[in-house]
């Protein structure tokens, strides 16, 4: 068996360019675009990163972005003080603020400020204990990149057994909850789980999110499954790897993919979409 490759990069920018159509629509209803503003606190070179390609897909889809850099000697009080006039400028519709956070500052408080209606990353409480309660909220990008990738690739979730790999707050947790939202009957596997391999071979949809690189091996993978590769780190030869060890992988899934170019550019895709949800639920609210 050769497994289909799900590639992320070319899904992201059809996604992206039903987008720009859908926000050339929204300007001209509402007479503005939707706005993301995004804080970054230091000069961290990931970070640093990260953020062009979020202010950098906000400028191909057509939204507006404000990009507020700050040094990293930034007070805890000056940041939320911050946040609380975004969170009441009616020009801003999402709020996100680029982790990781210099050790002085609170990042649970930080996430705490952000209005739960502006919050494109899902990170609030509100919005975890709404999406955990079934009610409506704004859904975590890479979760929310990883079933949308199912739904366009075609892959059924209703009735299959669905195996989440990791437990993080931020992947883990949230992506099996969408899986069980969507009829999936669902096993949350991590660290300490004894056996991993009885686990994942059950597992007509894998969804890996560990960071420890290469975790799956080919024989781990259920002949004819999805395979969702969530993690990414960079291997001893320099080159970037995910949780699946994708060649020995490709040999029994029916669906992978791969790392990088898979999950990583939905995540960033999903925020866009989030912030125009944040708009539009704002501009219905007014």
């Amino acid at each position: 068996m050769s497994a289909t490759i799900i590639d992320g990069k070319d899904l992201s920018l059809a996604l992206k360019d039903e987008m720009k159509v859908q926000i050339a629509q929204l300007e001209a209803k509402y007479g503005r675009k939707p706005c993301l503003s995004v804080i970054i606190v230091g000069e961290d070179p990931a970070s640093q990163s990260y953020v062009r390609g979020k202010i950098k897909a906000a400028a191909y889809v057509g939204m507006d972005s404000r990009l507020i850099e700050l040094p990293a000697s930034v007070s805890q009080d000056e940041l939320l003080s911050l946040i609380r006039d975004l969170n009441a400028d009616g020009g801003v519709d999402g709020i996100l603020v680029q982790l990781p956070l210099p050790k002085h500052i609170d990042s649970n408080l930080v996430i705490e400020a952000i209005a739960p209606a502006k919050d494109v990353d899902g990170f609030h409480p509100v919005n975890v204990a709404n999406l955990w309660l079934g009610l409506d909220c704004m859904v975590p990008c890479t979760p929310k990149g990883v079933m949308k990738m199912l739904e366009r690739a075609g892959i059924e979730v209703a009735g299959k057994t669905a195996v989440v790999v990791g437990r993080s707050n931020i992947v883990g947790k949230p992506v099996a909850k969408l899986l069980l939202d969507a009829n999936a009957t669902v096993i949350l596997a991590h660290s300490r789980t004894k056996d991993l391999k009885a686990m994942t071979l059950q597992a007509d949809i894998l969804v890996a999110a560990t960071g420890a690189i290469g975790l799956i091996k080919g024989d781990m993978v259920k002949p004819g499954a999805a395979v969702i590769d969530v993690g990414i780190g960079r291997g001893a030869d320099g080159k970037l790897h995910g949780d699946v060890d994708f060649e020995s992988a490709c040999e029994r899934a029916a669906y992978i993919t791969p790392v990088p170019g898979g999950v990583g550019p939905m995540t960033i895709t999903m925020l866009m979409a989030n912030t125009i949800e944040c708009f539009i639920k704002r501009m219905h609210a007014c």
